[in-house]
């Protein structure tokens, strides 16, 4: 007979007590990433990690360490309660205590319309530009891609410290000559969200969504002859440095991208040898002490390596920007001189032009019954086309007509043909303004501008048997103007420190082919089956890779320049002007665009090549810069993970770091107290022969006077340094609170730029 055994009630009841006290606790626990002053170290600690373990275990039975970082910061990261982070931050040597943020992806012509193709002799192509590691912090890479082939590809480079790590279908084999480097880092993801779905996505370097396929191939993709989506875009694909390696780290989920996983790549991309970091995403402003992207960039800028980040699709909406610390070089977007018109011709006659990647069925050679989507559902915002709102009685068989805003534009598509729609028309809100963004739709659709939609809404209004069809052109080069700034790119001021002008620079982010995955379709959706090898998608998660690219072979021409130099460089060297001399336009307005939607420009590589002249940038300029900010010695040893102190009795000022731009802020009331004047220091390098460079003027307005002391600098040889000062005199507030104007440094040949925005606030 079995002997029973009798648990006490009360036993039981503890248990299941304990079990719901550790459960509520496991739930209260959140990722934090701990700052550790690594110079206060006990003496009997051998290992600053032996050092993190005791102080985790200080605090918490249970908590493990996530990742150690040594490069980015010194710390590690790990999931907490608040009663532990509470305690851990009372600790000896502990900087800060940091709560894990979230982070989002911001997202063939190309070479031809930046002056590539026609100046590729001036680039150097062999040994130089192939010893230059490119590395992408995105979602993973699809190595099949044929931009990664490595033909001509001499060995990789003996420096180089990375690998290829093996995970869910991706093996050490994947990677060659070309794609030398694939890691993934997925603990902060798991430990907030869960272990990832291996259904869904692979865990492993693999690109599951195609975004950072793309933006890896544009930086650094190999010529690839015969490409294009759908035949659209068709010809020759090829990266900014098609020579330069690229080395993948994916830290991006379906979930997004969290900012544990975020350092532990940079940590790694620092540790294997890369020259450029290419980030093509951002979350919200925060203090640079406390933005882990800023602080993994200031590690990686002492080390010498340019970070690239995109500015954002927040934009035309001013202080809109993510990534604005001054050792970032923030990329906004502009369009090429390329299109894919679409044509929407109505039941009156008139016909509007649109654009689109669509390829499949024609429409019927006649026209359809059209209908506004508003007036065909039942939800409130049934006009927006969202999923599951359509009334199919009201849809089936005709053209839908749906306003942008909300859900993806290709859902509204995939939305219209569930209900049995045969084709959409996208209008434009005022948030996009006329600008017109080109999706490879699941069904016959066009993009039209703002104005031509309330034209095709109030026919559709006043017609009481509206009809319409949709006609495909293809593709067309030589639009003009181009380019010009997108309204979705994020925009100044500079919400963090306003006297640091952001953007830095734009490039091109609309309409962008370059490599896909081969796990997902051209529209990303889930029901979209299709597969392509080449995919056209926009975005500063585009425009950020292109500027990664340019700097990587300015990087394989100078080899001793600074990330400050080379940001220079491309900054004075951009062009805020057509050929016919009127300004850059901003799509979003129809007006000429200023430096806080296109920062110093539009980037010029060629000119970039040979600027002259550079501002050159150090770390000990930044953490003047820090000082000025009256960061205190905390905050500063967080990002520079070592002890500095500002000098005692030295005067910091933040107009004196040496930017290639000036932004100018005057107190609103300083126009009725008669003049305010500030003033900005500058030191210029000499990179190129000797010369005299002459000062050149465009002052904005009668309410701002601008001088520049002295007037012309002598270089008698290389790598001589001259400083200027700049002197501001605010004489009354214009009417729009803003001003904007230009200084140049020319010698009769080259000519050195920076941009000028002034504010009243």
């Amino acid at each position: 007979m079995e002997k029973r055994i009798e648990i006490p009630f009360f036993s039981v009841v503890g248990v299941v007590l304990l079990l719901a006290a550790a459960a509520e606790a496991e739930a209260e626990k959140r990722t934090y990433i701990v700052h550790m002053a690594k110079s206060e170290m006990p003496a009997e600690f051998v290992d600053h990690t032996h050092w993190y373990d005791s102080s985790l275990k200080s605090v918490s039975d249970s908590a493990e360490m996530l990742y150690t970082y040594n490069h980015v910061l010194h710390g590690f990261s790990t999931r907490l309660t608040p009663q532990e982070v509470r305690a851990m931050e009372a600790r000896p040597g502990i900087l800060s205590v940091l709560p894990e943020l979230r982070y989002e992806l911001h997202t063939t012509r190309t070479p031809t319309f930046l002056g590539l193709e026609q100046n590729a002799a001036m680039f150097p192509e062999s040994d130089s530009a192939s010893e230059v590691v490119v590395g992408v912090l995105d979602t993973g890479v699809w190595p099949e891609s044929p931009s990664f082939d490595d033909t001509g590809f001499a060995e990789v480079p003996s420096s180089w410290r990375g690998e290829c790590e093996i995970g869910t279908n991706f093996t050490k084999s994947d990677c060659n000559k070309k794609l030398i480097g694939a890691r993934f880092f997925a603990r902060g993801y798991e430990g907030t969200l869960g272990p990832i779905d291996e259904s869904k996505e692979s865990k492993s370097p693999r690109d599951d969504d195609g975004h950072g396929t793309h933006t890896s191939t544009t930086a650094a993709g190999s010529v690839v002859s015969g490409a294009s989506l759908f035949g659209y875009a068709a010809g020759t694909a090829r990266g900014m440095a098609p020579r330069a390696r690229v080395s993948v780290y994916k830290v991006c989920w379906i979930g997004g991208c969290f900012s544990s996983d975020i350092l532990a790549g940079m940590e790694k991309a620092i540790d294997d040898g890369v020259n450029v970091m290419s980030m093509s995403l951002g979350g919200g402003t925060s203090d640079y002490s406390r933005d882990s992207v800023a602080i993994g960039a200031f590690a990686a800028m002492e080390k010498g390596i340019l970070v690239s980040c995109s500015a954002g699709n927040a934009g035309p909406s001013s202080y809109s920007l993510s990534n604005v610390a001054p050792w970032i070089t923030t990329v906004g977007a502009g369009t090429l001189d390329r299109d894919f018109p679409a044509f929407v011709s109505l039941g009156n006659g008139k016909n509007f032009s649109g654009v689109s990647l669509f390829k499949g069925d024609a429409l019927p050679g006649k026209l359809l019954p059209f209908v506004y989507a508003g007036n065909a559902s039942n939800a409130t915002s049934g006009n927006l086309c969202m999923t599951g709102s359509l009334n199919p009685e009201m849809v089936r068989g005709k053209i839908v007509m749906c306003d942008r805003g909300v859900n993806a534009r290709v859902q509204k598509g995939s939305v219209v043909k569930e209900a049995g729609g045969l084709g959409m028309i996208l209008a434009n809100t005022a948030a996009n303004g006329e600008e017109l963004v080109a999706d490879a739709h699941l069904l016959p659709a066009t993009a039209v501008g703002e104005t031509t939609g309330k034209t095709i809404r109030d026919y559709l209004f006043s017609d009481p048997n509206p009809t319409a069809t949709i006609l495909f052109e293809g593709t067309k080069v030589g639009i003009e103007p181009s380019p010009v700034v997108a309204a979705f790119s994020s925009r100044g001021p500079n919400s963090i420190t306003p006297e640091i002008l952001k953007p830095d620079l734009i490039a091109p982010g609309v309409n962008i082919l370059a490599g896909w995955s081969g796990a997902v379709g051209p529209t990303g959706l889930s029901e979209d089956g299709r597969r392509v090898g080449f995919n056209i998608i926009s975005g500063t998660s585009m425009s950020c890779p292109h500027v990664s690219g340019l700097a990587a072979l300015l990087k394989a021409a100078h080899p001793d320049w600074s990330p400050g130099a080379i940001r220079s460089a491309l900054m004075t060297t951009a062009y805020t002007a057509y050929k016919d001399g009127k300004l850059l336009q901003d799509v979003s307005t129809g007006k000429p665009s200023t430096p806080f939607d296109h920062g110093a420009g539009h980037v010029d590589p060629v000119s970039a090549l040979n600027p002259g002249l550079v501002y050159d940038l150090d770390a000990d300029d930044y953490l003047n810069f820090l000082c000025a900010l009256n960061y205190t010695s905390t905050q500063i040893n967080s990002l520079a993970r070592r002890n500095f102190s500002c000098a005692a009795g030295k005067s910091f000022s933040v107009n004196d770091l040496n930017y290639p731009s000036f932004a100018v802020n005057f107190p609103a009331q300083s126009s009725s107290a008669g003049s305010t004047v500030v003033k900005y220091t500058r030191t210029l390098t000499n990179v190129g022969p000797p010369g005299t460079y002459k000062i050149s003027i465009s002052n904005p307005t009668n309410s701002t006077k601008i001088s520049v002391d002295p007037e012309s600098l002598t270089f008698s040889q290389g790598y001589e340094k001259k400083s200027y000062v700049v002197t501001f005199s605010a004489t009354s507030m214009p009417s729009n609170t803003n001003d904007f104007g230009r200084i140049e440094w020319s010698d009769g040949k080259r000519v050195v730029g920076s941009p000028v925005a002034i504010s009243w606030t």
